[in-house]
């Protein structure tokens, strides 16, 4: 069974920080390309950044200089580091497992972590 547990939300004031863990089994973290994602209500599901398994790495935008994402191999664990946090980063934030299974993408998602940035 294909599990995704992330780890390390919670409520933070603006400028400060988090980091965001999730732990993938084995089979599935080593050939697949891990990313996050974030969702507010009412809103669609955006990439955050991805991590492939040869740490090409991608952010978006506005995100970048203040987020990192890291992979740990030997935990199977991917990481984001959030500094500088805005309040307009306030979603509920995902982690994805992205592999092609005979030609096919399939997508692996964790249950949901819940950030919220706020005085």
């Amino acid at each position: 069974q294909v599990q995704l547990v992330e780890s390390g939300g919670g409520l933070v004031q603006p400028g400060g920080s988090l980091r965001l863990s999730c732990a993938a089994s084995g089979s599935i973290f080593s050939g697949s390309t891990m990313g996050w994602y974030r969702q507010d209500p009412g809103k669609q599901r955006e990439v955050v950044a991805t991590v492939t398994r040869g740490a090409s790495i991608n952010y978006a935008e506005s995100v970048k200089g203040r987020f990192t994402i890291s992979r740990e191999t030997a935990k199977n664990t991917v990481y984001l580091q959030m500094n500088m946090l805005r309040p307009e980063d306030t979603a509920v934030y995902y982690c994805n497992a992205a592999r092609l299974v005979f030609g096919q993408l399939i997508n692996y998602w964790g249950q949901g972590t819940q950030v919220t940035v706020s005085s």
